[in-house]
């Protein structure tokens, strides 16, 4: 797995600590490839997400201090890359999906007796 480092955006929550967190962003549709890093539309950069934790402020007052609660949130840390798949193979896929739906749907009707 090709995992790159990305330019990042800060993020500002003034109810979070950290109150600002950077995270990723992917700057090629495709990705890097070959001797040379030409962009290879083969592949799509996808964002990597990490979980963290993190404490956001609270309406509530303890002793004149805010209280905070631990919360859990994703950030995009960096991009790699996935191989894109094929249309002919994907529109096989989402039409077996779709009978699959309906058959389940057709099963759980009522049946009018």
């Amino acid at each position: 797995m090709n995992l790159y480092l990305l330019p990042s955006r800060i993020s500002y929550d003034p109810t979070r600590y950290p109150k600002y967190i950077p995270e990723a962003y992917c700057l090629c549709k495709g990705c890097l490839m070959g001797i040379f890093g030409e962009e290879s539309l083969h592949f799509r950069s996808t964002p990597v997400f990490m979980p963290t934790v993190i404490l956001r402020r609270t309406p509530a007052c303890a002793g004149g201090r805010y209280v905070y609660t631990e919360d859990y949130i994703t950030i995009p840390v960096g991009c790699t890359c996935v191989p894109e798949q094929e249309k002919e193979a994907e529109s096989v896929n989402s039409s077996i999906d779709k009978q699959e739906v309906k058959l389940l749907v057709g099963q759980n009707k009522p049946s009018s007796e």
